[in-house]
C-alpha cells in the first residue's frame, strides 16, 4: 500500500449481482487498485464486500461498483458503511453466506 491514508468500507450491493461474475470482477478491480479485503454472495441475493486500502483505491473500486460493476450485472443500490481498517493482507472471494 502507498503512503496514502488507509480506509475501510463495508458495502452491500443489491440488484442482479449473483451469477454475473460480480465477485470475481470485484476481486480483479480491487487487486488492480491495491485494495485488500473480501467479497461474498449473501443469502438475500446481495453481494457483500470489505474494501480496505489507500483511499484513492477504495474510492476507485466503490465508483466501479456504483457505476454498475461487470457488464452483466444490474446494480440497484449500494449500501456503504465506514469501518476501521482490519489489517487484511490480500483480496479474496469468500464462500457464499448460505
Amino acid at each position: 500500500m502507498s503512503n496514502e491514508r488507509v480506509i475501510a468500507r463495508r458495502i452491500v450491493v443489491h440488484g442482479r449481482v449473483q451469477g454475473v461474475f460480480f465477485r470475481a470482477s470485484t476481486r480483479d478491480q480491487a487487486r488492480q487498485a491495491g485494495v485488500v479485503g473480501w467479497v461474498r454472495n449473501r443469502v438475500d441475493g446481495a453481494v457483500e464486500a470489505w474494501l480496505e486500502g489507500p483511499e484513492s483505491g477504495v474510492e476507485r473500486v466503490l465508483a466501479w461498483v456504483q457505476a454498475g460493476g461487470p457488464s452483466r450485472a444490474s446494480v440497484h443500490d449500494v449500501e456503504v458503511v465506514e469501518e476501521l481498517p482490519g489489517g487484511h493482507r490480500r483480496f479474496a472471494v469468500r464462500p457464499d453466506d448460505f
